[in-house]
């Protein structure tokens, strides 16, 4: 094992992305992300894994720009989406993202391209399907159009519906078509335009597969609503002749990806979510659509998969899921009940289940970043060779509980430093996750709580009210009541943590991210209990947020009409007047979930009601903090407010700050 590095090193750690095995079950290959050489940003390269564990990890690809979205054909051939320069071919492409193909032996070669690149790939039965942005009107004149908006110096964007923006980019410019060609050697012939008009009903979240004949394409189709809702239809596509019918459609649900269809063709899966009402909050089932007939059942209810693969047999899915804080592999026959796979504390994905019953995986949890590994029709589990290191985590990781005041279990996992004891106990960091229909179950890149183990703090990832894996209770005990309940509940699995004598109950902290960030600001407003707190992309005045959001449609599901008396009453801007605790105010200026002016109305309520505070603010990240040196950025900053407030140090700026 590697001894888990500091904040510099941790950024260049590589990262296995993504995981995909060929039909017949004989090659598995990783998209792995690595830090550029120029330490600015990250790049990704396609790596053959072995699938027993004596084998040596292999890379395939090596470019520049990277490789992602790796896909199998049927017969094997192996399909990447990049940027990289082809030096044999001088024709349009530039640098947009192209379709390559990559041999057993020999280099990638490109086998098509569009003027707004490509951006997903599936192939069967001799049909490659791919999307690319497209401006508005014909395809074949699209680079003429494009390099006449550039001449002109337009930027503007003429938008006649909603939504306008999705977490960091601008909608209505350019839209997702799906193209079709067929195979041919190393390349494309009789590429066509299957969706020549769709306005943006491919645009974002978009998820689809192809029939095994390749006849077919199944996808998610955004329909719009009345007043500025959506709703997400599944269509199915002919291949030859662009016609489309609708499989499901509902006033009251999405139907939305993971799309997969069955290997006999004869079935679809993915998800149907039912819309949240201020009443009711949503719901995820696995739902099971009959290609032919469009009669659909759910054949597992209520639950929040992250992956879904079906088996080769056509008889049966496997699918991850978040459960108590883990996110198990489950198996489902469609004529029976739902089978735990998977009995350990890992978090799966990237399922790839292969012709002998085997199931290939990216196993993460709390305590391990995501590698591959092989599950037995047992659930035993064996790890498999990886492009990335193994790590000595700098302490030990804890299941723990408490009780809430409705008397519900509320549980969490409890990161303790190494050196932690009785005689020399850890401050305490509180980490609310985001969400708020989410759960602290994988290991996370950018919310990493060994870090701040690493620095001497024990974390406590705890999973409160609206949390999934726990059942529809569990989400609808907060819905439309997020900060008092929310609060309660992590109050009480944090008066359970600082009673263990490890832990310093005196030197205390708390913080969180976009919803976590809510929390954050509503704990500050309800309690003096803890020394500093930190506020990453946080939602300050509700009314304000609510219309500028990206997703300001699904938001109005749960809180009503703009102006309700919900907003006024979980707004955390109307407790300003009882915040006592220092606060660090972290914002992306490119977030459009969470837009800045709630970032920039925090901080100036903050500085005008003289409260100690800090603004630590991106003008080119999103939601997110992904650039490897802004990263350093975040945690220096974070650690050298929390090291004045909570280990009651001197201010110092962040070295990568000065």
């Amino acid at each position: 094992m590697s001894q888990f590095p500091d904040i510099r090193e941790y950024t260049a750690l590589p990262r296995v992305n993504s995981l995909r095995l060929s039909p017949d079950g004989t090659r598995l290959v990783a998209v792995v992300q690595s830090l550029s050489p120029d330490g600015k940003s990250y790049g990704t390269a396609l790596w053959d894994v072995p699938q027993d564990p004596g084998g040596e990890p292999r890379r395939l690809t090596r470019s520049a720009k990277g490789e992602a979205g790796a896909e199998f054909a049927a017969d094997g051939t192996l399909f990447f989406v990049s940027r990289r320069a082809d030096e044999t071919a001088k024709e349009s492409g530039g640098d947009t993202a192209a379709l390559w193909l990559l041999p057993e032996r020999g280099e990638p070669v490109r086998v098509a391209t569009r003027p707004g690149g490509i951006s997903g790939v599936r192939a069967a039965g001799g049909t490659v399907v791919l999307t690319s942005e497209v401006l508005p009107g014909d395809a074949a004149t699209e680079e003429e159009r494009r390099k006449a908006r550039d001449e002109a110096g337009v930027t503007a964007i003429l938008h006649e519906g909603y939504p306008v923006r999705s977490w960091d980019h601008d909608l209505g410019t350019e839209h997702t078509r799906i193209f079709a060609g067929r195979a041919a050697g190393e390349g494309l012939e009789d590429v066509r335009d299957l969706t020549p008009e769709p306005g943006g009903a491919l645009d974002e979240n978009m998820s689809f597969d192809v029939t095994p004949d390749g006849r077919t394409v199944v996808a998610t189709w955004r329909t719009p609503l009345p007043k500025g809702d959506v709703r997400w239809d599944l269509v199915a596509i002919d291949v030859a002749d662009g016609s489309r019918r609708t499989l499901a459609t509902s006033d009251e649900h999405d139907f939305g990806g993971p799309v997969v269809v069955s290997p006999d063709g004869r079935m679809v899966a993915c998800l149907r979510e039912r819309h949240g009402t201020e009443e009711t909050p949503i719901s995820l089932d696995l739902w099971v659509i009959d290609l032919e007939t469009g009669e659909g059942r759910a054949v597992a209810a209520e639950v929040f998969p992250t992956s879904v693969s079906w088996a080769h047999s056509s008889r049966e899915l496997f699918f991850a899921a978040d459960h108590q804080g883990r996110r198990p592999v489950f198996r489902v026959a469609l004529d029976s009940a739902v089978t735990r796979v998977t009995a350990d504390d890992g978090a799966y994905a990237e399922l790839c289940p292969a012709p002998d019953g085997t199931v290939y995986a990216l196993r993460g949890a709390i305590d391990s970043p995501p590698r591959p590994v092989r599950i037995a029709a047992d659930g035993s589990v064996t790890a498999l060779p990886s492009p990335t290191p193994r790590l000595d985590l700098p302490g030990r990781l804890t299941e723990v509980t408490a009780t809430a005041e409705d008397g519900t279990e509320i549980r969490g996992w409890l990161v303790v430093p190494a050196e932690a004891t009785a005689e020399d106990p850890a401050p305490f960091l509180l980490w609310v996750h985001g969400g708020p229909v989410s759960s602290w179950n994988d290991w996370n890149w950018r919310w990493n709580p060994w870090i701040m183990a690493r620095h001497g703090y024990a974390v406590l990832l705890p999973d409160p009210c609206m949390s999934t894996g726990y059942g529809q209770d569990m989400i609808k005990r907060g819905w439309g009541d997020w900060g008092p309940v929310t609060h309660a509940d992590l109050m009480a699995i944090t008066d359970e943590c600082l009673k263990r004598p490890e832990i310093d109950e005196q030197r205390t902290a708390a913080m969180g991210g976009s919803f976590g960030g809510y929390m954050a600001n509503w704990i500050a407003g309800h309690t003096d209990r803890f020394r500093a707190i930190v506020t990453h992309a946080s939602l300050w005045h509700l009314d304000q947020f609510a219309g500028t959001t990206d997703g300001a449609n699904f938001w109005q599901r749960e809180f009503g009409a703009l102006g309700s008396a919900r907003y006024a009453r979980l707004s955390p801007h109307r407790w300003l007047g009882e915040i006592r605790t220092p606060m660090l105010v972290i914002h992306g200026d490119k977030d459009y979930r969470v837009p800045i002016g709630e970032g920039l109305r925090l901080w100036w309520d903050l500085q005008r009601s003289g409260v100690e505070s800090k603004f630590l603010y991106f003008p080119d990240e999103n939601h997110w903090v992904l650039k490897p040196g802004n990263a350093i950025a975040w945690y220096e900053t974070v650690l050298a407010f929390l090291s004045q407030h909570v280990l009651g140090g001197e201010w110092t700026r962040p070295p990568s700050l000065s």
